[in-house]
C-alpha cells in the first residue's frame, strides 16, 4: 500500500533539486579576450594614497580602462602587490558598471584581480547581452576567456527574434 505521507517530502526534494540547478548559469561575457598585461588607466575626481599599506583610493566618477574593458564606480580601491611594483587587485563600490563589449554588467560591488583577469561582482548583479538580461547575486567573469558564471537566484529573460 502507498503511504501518502511521503508525497510532500518527495515534492520538496524534487523542488529543491530544481532550485539548486537554477542557482547557477554559465554564459559568455565580452567578445574580445582581455590582456591583463595592458596598462590600467584610472580617472577620478579625487585620489588618496596610503603609503603605509600600499593602496590608492579613487573617489567620484571613477573610470577604469584596460584595453576594451571599462569599469565605472563611485569608489575604487587599488591594492598593489607586496613589492608595490604592480596592481594586485581593485575593489569597486557604489554604482559599479562593467563593460566588456558587447556585454555590460552592473552590481553593488566588484573585485578585479589583474593577473588572472577575473572580476567578481556581487549584490544585485544584472548582466545585459543585447536584448537578453540575466540577474543573480554574484557574477564571476573571466575576461581572458570571455566566460562568466552567474550564481545565487539566477533569473534570465531571453528575447526571441526581433523583439
Amino acid at each position: 500500500m502507498f503511504n501518502f505521507r511521503f508525497v510532500p517530502l518527495c515534492l520538496a526534494l524534487i523542488a529543491g533539486a530544481v532550485t539548486a540547478t537554477a542557482q547557477e548559469a554559465q554564459v559568455a561575457f565580452g567578445s574580445a579576450n582581455a590582456d591583463p598585461s595592458l596598462p590600467v588607466e584610472v580617472t577620478s575626481e579625487t585620489l588618496n594614497v596610503n603609503q603605509e599599506d600600499g593602496s590608492a583610493e579613487f573617489l567620484g566618477n571613477v573610470i577604469v580602462i584596460q584595453g576594451e574593458m571599462r569599469l565605472t564606480a563611485e569608489r575604487v580601491l587599488v591594492i598593489y602587490n607586496e613589492k608595490r611594483s604592480a596592481i594586485e587587485r581593485m575593489e569597486a563600490t557604489e554604482n559599479v558598471v562593467l563593460v566588456s563589449p558587447p556585454d555590460a554588467a552592473e552590481g553593488d560591488w566588484a573585485e578585479y584581480t589583474i593577473d588572472s583577469g577575473v572580476i567578481v561582482m556581487k549584490g544585485n548583479v544584472l548582466l545585459t547581452q543585447g536584448p537578453s538580461i540575466i540577474s543573480g547575486d554574484q557574477m564571476n567573469a573571466n575576461l581572458t576567456t570571455g566566460t562568466a558564471t552567474m550564481t545565487g537566484r539566477v533569473k534570465t529573460i531571453l528575447q526571441q527574434g526581433n523583439n
